[in-house]
Parts: structure tokens; C-alpha cells; sequence
């Protein structure tokens, strides 16, 4: 039996598998172990070479962007005790941008590219890329504090 990775233990892992898991209504996935549940969350460079440009994003891959935004509100409503509100938009050529409101304040603003692309190289660089979001849009609530009770 092998010891699980201590990444999966990680607040963003596990709110990531609860996004996971609530896109499953039917629960096609039930009894899938963590990695086996966000391994198409990775792609590798050769991976995302061989999606082709063109083409809409198709609503499984546009679902996990949305998990993935979904999980690092969750995590600033953690951190700062107020309601973080997801938007993802996305346009049928895979352009468009992410916000998140905590209050009247934009906590976070993403440009996407390629979402039809959307993926990490590995587990651990998802999880860095999250942090990153995440420390930056603690520290804009933090800045404004009266704008993000509003």
C-alpha cells in the first residue's frame, strides 16, 4: 500500500476534490482515488500541444476551469470571512476572464486564453498557481476592507 501524497492533504486539494466530485452528479466517478479524480487537471506540454486552436471549449473542460475558480473562492471566504462570488466567462473561441467579488471588491481578475487548453504540467503546479491567486486576492481584501464589506 502506498502512503499517500501530503499535497492532497492541502486545504486547496481538498476543496478542489469537493468541486470535483459535486460536477459528478450521477456519481460516475465515485470510488476514483484523489489523483485518479483530478488527473485531467494535468496535461502535460505535449498534451496541450496536441488540442488543436481552433475550436469551441467543450462544457467538461470549461467545468473544470469553473471547479478551479470555484475552490479559490472558497478558499478567500476561509481566509477573510466574507462571501467570495465566482464568475467565469467564456467565449465559444475559448477567450474570456475571471472575477471574483467579495463585496462590492474585485478580489481577483484573470484573463483566460485557450480555455480549451485549461491545464497544470503537474499536481504541485496547480496547486502553486492557486496560492498565487490566492495571496493576491487575500492581500486586495486586506487592502480594502470597508470596499469588500460593502
Amino acid at each position: 500500500m502506498s502512503t499517500p501524497d501530503p499535497l492532497f492533504e492541502t486545504d486547496f486539494m481538498k476543496e478542489m476534490l469537493r468541486q470535483t466530485r459535486a460536477l459528478d452528479s450521477y456519481g460516475v466517478h465515485d470510488g476514483k482515488s484523489a489523483e485518479q479524480l483530478l488527473a485531467p487537471y494535468v496535461l502535460s506540454k505535449e498534451a496541450r500541444a496536441a488540442i488543436p486552436i481552433l475550436g469551441d471549449p467543450d462544457a467538461v473542460t470549461l467545468s473544470r476551469v469553473r471547479a478551479f475558480y470555484n475552490a479559490i473562492a472558497v478558499l478567500i471566504e476561509t481566509e477573510c470571512g466574507k462571501m467570495a462570488v465566482p464568475l467565469v466567462h467564456v467565449s465559444h473561441e475559448g477567450f474570456g476572464r475571471v472575477l471574483i467579488t467579495v463585496g462590492k471588491l474585485v478580489a481577483l481578475d484573470r484573463p483566460l486564453r485557450d480555455a480549451h487548453r485549461f491545464g497544470f504540467e503537474s499536481f504541485s503546479k496547480m496547486k502553486t498557481e492557486a496560492d498565487k491567486q490566492l495571496a493576491l486576492a487575500v492581500g486586495i481584501v486586506g487592502s480594502y476592507p470597508e470596499v469588500a464589506g460593502l
